[in-house]
């Protein structure tokens, strides 16, 4: 049989960890003997961001700015106990917030449902996609600790000042950022996705309290509405709507699913967690990163699963869900073949998505699930890590 060709390459981003380890087998157990794979690889390894200054992650950024799609596999963000383990010569910032910066992109997380687990709420009926901003608040924070009180101000380009706080004694105190095109550029990618997919849209922060920051965020999102969507969505049997993050949240949980919800940076951060879990597990949600100029970068939505990997490097048996890892690869994919006009690759995409999710509801799973599974007349089978990947081949 011969490879699907591909005619321009994906840009690829390695990571860490047990994820690194599954990232290898997936490429060649389940995509490498069907598809000519085309990439242009990057080394987003902790060790190799350590060795070229974190350039490696700009760089890599930036080609797909220049290809399009990139496809990303999970990476640690260092803390202290990482700069020591790994003799790192500073605390490198998130490779993803620094691609999400460069793309200045939106993060679409939604859940991959499976029959044979049912979401914790039972109301839900469909998947709920957290739209998560890319840009600034905590994440682009600059902090300070305050040892021995005193007055700190805000000081703005025209002169002014604002005292944030006096304090008495020690203390901390946080600045953050975030800026009306980045605003513009999430609600546009918001509300263009919804469009796509013929989903309603949420969108929520904190206005009554956060009557600047949070409140810029609600009028740029209405502003671009009314000027540029309203009949779109009008047309397409759509809605937009605002509210409260805390009304949003009990909205959420007495839905039924089946709508985008537009959140902030660290709420979007927090809520797609919630979702995943309450839908099933961390490893069973999909994340793409789209840009407002039509770039996309498909990930995992969880991190390098740490004590996994040094169970593997110990030798001993582990049992990874990668099916999220799996599925940056099958959006990829199945978008480079949209663009490139090759349907047979993403042809090929959506069969590997439906094999992998046949094999789970066959009964054959990671150990993560088999609490989770209940579906009569089949018992759920813990596998390890690889023999998960083999039994989705064998229905390839």
């Amino acid at each position: 049989m011969s490879k699907i060709k591909m005619t321009t390459p994906l840009v690829e981003l390695d990571g860490d960890e047990m994820t690194r380890v599954l990232w290898k087998e997936i490429k060649s157990t389940l995509i490498e003997p069907y598809v000519d794979l085309k990439t242009e690889y990057y080394d987003l390894g902790l060790v190799e961001r350590e060795k070229t200054q974190d350039q490696v992650t700009v760089d890599a950024a930036n080609a797909i700015k220049k290809y399009g799609v990139g496809v990303k596999c999970a990476t640690i963000t260092p803390n202290a106990q990482r700069m020591t383990e790994y003799n790192l010569s500073k605390m490198w910032k998130s490779p993803n917030g620094t691609v999400r910066g460069i793309l200045d992109g939106t993060v679409f997380r939604t859940p991959i449902l499976v029959d044979g687990i049912r979401p914790i709420v039972s109301c839900w009926q469909k998947p709920i996609t957290i739209a998560r901003h890319a840009y600034g608040d905590v994440y682009a924070g600059v902090e300070a600790y305050v040892p021995e009180g005193g007055k700190v101000t805000l000081k703005l380009p025209d002169g002014s000042e604002k005292t944030v706080f006096e304090f008495k004694g020690p203390g901390i105190v946080q600045g953050i950022h975030n800026t009306d095109r980045s605003i513009a550029s999430f609600a546009r990618s918001c509300f263009n996705y919804a469009l796509d997919r013929k989903t309603d849209l949420w969108f929520s922060t904190k206005d009554t309290i956060s009557k600047i920051y949070d409140h810029r965020f609600k009028d740029i999102f209405a502003e671009i509405f009314e000027q540029e969507y309203r009949a779109k969505f009008e047309a397409a049997g759509i809605e937009y709507f605002y509210t409260l993050i805390d009304d949003a949240v009990a909205r959420v949980m007495r839905s039924k699913g089946g709508f985008i919800w537009a959140c902030k940076n660290y709420d979007g951060d927090v809520m797609s967690d919630m979702l995943a879990t309450a839908f099933g597990s961390l490893a069973m949600m999909t994340s793409v990163l789209v840009s407002p100029d039509g770039c996309f970068e498909y990930e995992a939505a969880h991190g390098t699963v740490t004590r996994h990997y040094y169970k593997h490097l110990k030798g001993e048996e582990t049992s990874t869900n990668s099916v999220a890892t799996i599925f940056a690869w099958t959006g990829a994919l199945a978008k480079r073949g949209q663009l490139d006009n090759l349907p047979e690759l993403t042809a090929f995409a959506e069969k590997l998505e439906k094999a992998t999710l046949d094999t789970i509801e066959s009964g054959v799973m990671t150990k993560d699930l088999v609490s989770l599974f209940r579906k009569e007349g089949v018992t759920p089978q813990a596998v390890d890590s690889f023999g998960f990947l083999k039994a989705i081949a064998s229905r390839l």
